[in-house]
């Protein structure tokens, strides 16, 4: 495709000017032939080779032949002959003539040049409009091509999201499975080590009895404890409502205390009690709240396991923070957690234990969270480590 359309060819000036020499040269030969039989023809010869001569090579050109052709008909056609006198008579028919001829000249060249504007206007439109054409093939080419990528980009979008669909699914199994095995590991490693110590009770020589039982009665309620979480587990996956009931903490924190006793005897850490004997109650699900403590307390036994300069004492204390809430601190003499462990302490699957999947404190957290309250740890290292949660009272929750 052109890019503009063609122009007529210009002719060189000299051969522009020459051509009207030469249109005027043939209308005087013509004129000098042409005497003998039609008296004197001039008067429509010069004029038609004035018109050509500025028709066909421009305004110049023109005035040219307008020019050599008056001082031939003066020279040749008007008396007296091959003289460029003019006679007192003569002088209307040479105006007539030079005033026709001009008037000729400069009509032939203004048609001339006004077609030649209109040409050049059409030709200027037609290349604009091929050129816009272009664009538009050009922009509905790209726009075809945009729809195109579009489309491939919308449909490996949906690719993508079937991918991203099917690995959430998997992560949600395994963290369900991580999570299950926390909650269950936990009151079955209770069980295990008060069968252990009923087992040492009873292979005395002399077997105490009440100790023996009272180990029986902690597996027992260990095992109890670890059916319940089961059954928390399949209610949640079943999106059963939580058992909220009004629980007192307190009573709690003294069941779990008793679960946790044979850990912390085995691992030489003392179990501290300092609880606010009128507590007021919280609204909340027994089970899922003596796991929170369960949990928090085995942190705090686990980091005092390479502790050999101090007494390994855990603390458990419980007051009123305000009328509305009520506080739980756990807190350790352990190796305490450094700034950088601590902003990562909540992640799932962050641990720094070798026998930990690091899922204890995330569900811990999203179990006071979905109670109401909050979570969070404070750390001083090499002197331990406060894990601490509130709780909105019953006046507090029904605000």
């Amino acid at each position: 495709m052109q890019d503009k359309l063609s122009k007529p060819l210009e002719l060189p000036v000299f051969f522009r000017y020459g051509m009207a020499a030469a249109f005027v040269a043939a209308a005087l030969l013509l004129s000098l032939v042409l005497r003998v039989p039609f008296a004197n023809p001039s008067w429509f010869l010069f004029p038609a080779a004035i018109v050509a001569s500025t028709w066909f090579c421009g305004r110049g050109p023109g005035w040219l032949a307008v020019c050599v052709g008056i001082l031939a008909i003066q020279y040749y056609f008007i008396p007296p002959f091959g003289s460029f006198l003019v006679r007192p008579g003569d002088i209307p028919y040479s105006i007539t003539f030079i005033f026709c001829a001009a008037a000729a000249n400069w009509l032939f060249s203004w048609r001339k040049q006004a077609e030649d504007n209109l040409r050049e206007a059409r030709d200027e439109l037609e290349l604009r409009v091929r050129e816009r054409t272009a664009e538009l093939k050009s922009t509905n080419n790209a726009l075809l091509f945009q729809m195109e990528e579009q489309k491939r980009t919308a449909e490996a979008l949906q690719v993508t999201r079937t991918e991203l669909a099917r690995v959430v699914r998997i992560t949600t199994i395994g963290e369900l499975a991580a999570s299950i095995a926390h909650e269950v590991n936990q009151p079955l490693a209770a069980v295990v080590a008060n069968a252990d110590a009923c087992v040492a009770w009873l292979g005395l020589e002399t077997p105490n009895l009440v100790e023996a039982r009272a180990a029986a009665e902690r597996s027992i309620q260990g095992a109890t404890r670890a059916s319940e979480v089961i059954t928390r587990i399949r209610s949640l996956i079943n999106k059963s409502s939580t058992e909220r009931v009004r629980v007192q903490l307190n009573r709690i924190i003294e069941e779990t205390v008793a679960l946790a006793a044979g850990q912390a005897s085995r691992n030489d850490v003392s179990i501290t009690l300092d609880l606010v004997s009128d507590l007021p109650s919280v609204l909340g699900d027994r089970i899922q709240l003596q796991q929170v403590i369960l949990n928090l307390m085995m942190n705090g036994i686990e980091a005092m396991s390479g502790v050999t300069d101090r007494t390994r004492e855990l603390l458990v204390r419980s007051r009123l923070q305000d009328a509305c809430q009520v506080m739980v601190s756990i807190e350790d003499t352990g190796i305490g957690v450094n700034a950088e462990t601590m902003a990562r302490l909540f992640e799932p699957f962050f641990t720094t234990r070798q026998q930990g999947i690091g899922m204890g404190l995330p569900i811990s957290r999203s179990i006071i969270e979905a109670h109401g309250g909050r979570l969070w740890a404070e750390s001083v290292v090499n002197q331990g480590t406060a894990l601490q949660f509130t709780l909105p009272t019953l006046e507090g929750a029904a605000v």
